[in-house]
């Protein structure tokens, strides 16, 4: 439960505090990545009151280092099997696409596009396997082989031997994303510190109170969801839960600048069921183009340092574009933590995970592009326990809390590439 008043005043600074508010709500979100934001712009569309805290800049966690694709199935199908995963995804950008253009479920007209298509290209003549690919009627109706005179720069050298598709599959600016999403809804984006959340603990969880000298107030709710990614376990623990459990599967991806490299939106066929490398194209500070690289690349290098992942990726490009020139180019690896429930055999789950207990529900998005997937599932655990929209306003003044800044892209810090 709350602590007493007369208990908390002991942490206190010798100065005077606030009079506690009480503001009660339908809903508190935690966490301000791409899919705790999705979800509170979802909730107040349909007329929940609803506050979303953050402890950091939105996006901080794990949303700033998504290459920002929205996924349709295609890298999941690369065995020519479609997988559970690939059905999941499989309606992701027309979704996405309908908010892109206004008419959707939220309005995204103002994200930057960096890319309308994904591109998938092949290194050499891989006929059987690609026949496999294409055996599926999903796969074919999301994907096109592309003329040599439509190649992208990149493929038009005259030592590249392979064959280039195009895949339904849009690659977003992040940064844009969360301006997006967040702008409409920040007067209810609150910038919290953990220290200050002291959570309801009894046997049916009410809320939370925010602690500090400025801005000392309860928030009650209906429910509590958390959305935090990996900040989800830490929230867990105040609240004395010990389930769902959570698993990190770790990447080590690099990134690369220079002016070798033009932009290019592309998985590579390789011979395992992820793609050999999956590269985007972005811009740092100073406008120059920088590849961010997945993949097969960066699953495999969670065993090395980033001195030994920036060789091997250094050698990969070499191999896939032997015209290449990146020897004036500069590097960076950049460690990610993907947060997800966790399963007995450290299997990744093909889907979004949600889950309710003790009026708290818990949940994960596996990846950016479902995070509309995710948004169904908690709306539907919320109706499922009648938890309806009020369709109150909150009365009470929230400026005395700060809200919190748009976290920056990791390759636009300069600090880190030097």
């Amino acid at each position: 439960m709350f602590l007493p008043r007369a208990l908390s005043a002991l942490f206190a600074p010798a100065r005077r505090v606030s009079k506690i508010r009480q503001i009660n709500l339908d809903v508190i979100i935690f966490g301000g990545g791409v899919a705790g934001l999705w979800l509170l712009a979802r909730l107040r569309k349909k007329g929940y009151s609803c506050v979303l805290l953050e402890t950091d800049a939105l996006g901080a966690g794990q949303t700033r280092y998504a290459q920002g694709i929205i996924h349709g199935g295609t890298k999941y199908a690369l065995t020519g099997k479609v997988s559970e995963a690939a059905h999941t995804v499989a309606a992701m950008p027309s979704r996405w696409r309908a908010c892109l253009s206004g008419e959707g479920e939220l309005d995204l007209t103002t994200v930057k596009v960096l890319s309308e298509f994904q591109y998938m290209w092949s290194t050499s003549n891989l006929t059987s396997r690609m026949a496999g690919f294409f055996a599926s009627k999903l796969m074919r109706s999301r994907t096109q082989q592309v003329p040599q005179q439509d190649y992208p720069a990149l493929f038009k050298n005259p030592k590249f031997k392979g064959q280039v598709y195009q895949l339904d599959e849009p690659v977003l600016d992040v940064s844009t994303l969360l301006q997006a999403l967040a702008q409409a809804q920040m007067d209810q984006i609150l910038k919290v510190e953990m220290s200050e959340l002291e959570f309801d603990t009894g046997d049916s969880v009410k809320g939370v109170r925010v602690h500090s000298i400025a801005t000392d107030t309860i928030f009650e709710a209906r429910k509590l969801i958390l959305m935090a990614g990996k900040g989800n376990q830490a929230i867990l623990k105040k609240l004395g839960q010990h389930t769902p459990t959570m698993q990190l599967r770790p990447l080590q991806m690099v990134a690369v600048r220079g002016e070798a490299l033009s932009s290019i939106y592309a998985h590579c066929l390789g011979a395992s069921a992820n793609p050999r490398i999956t590269i985007t194209s972005h811009t740092d500070n100073k406008g120059q183009v920088v590849w961010y690289m997945g993949g097969q690349l960066a699953e495999e290098g969670v065993g090395r340092d980033s001195e030994a992942q920036v060789e091997a990726a250094k050698k990969e490009l070499t191999r896939l574009f032997p015209w290449l020139d990146c020897s004036a180019c500069e590097w960076l690896c950049l460690p990610v933590d993907r947060a997800e429930v966790k399963f007995k055999d450290g299997k990744r789950p093909d889907n979004v995970f949600a889950v309710e207990n003790n009026n708290v529900i818990t949940a994960w998005p596996t990846k950016l592009a479902l995070s509309p997937v995710l948004a169904d599932k908690v709306e539907a655990l919320l109706e499922q326990d009648n938890v309806t929209p009020s369709h109150d306003e909150i009365s009470e003044s929230l400026g005395a809390f700060e809200h919190p800044q748009i976290a920056s892209l990791p390759w636009q810090e300069e600090t880190r590439w030097n």
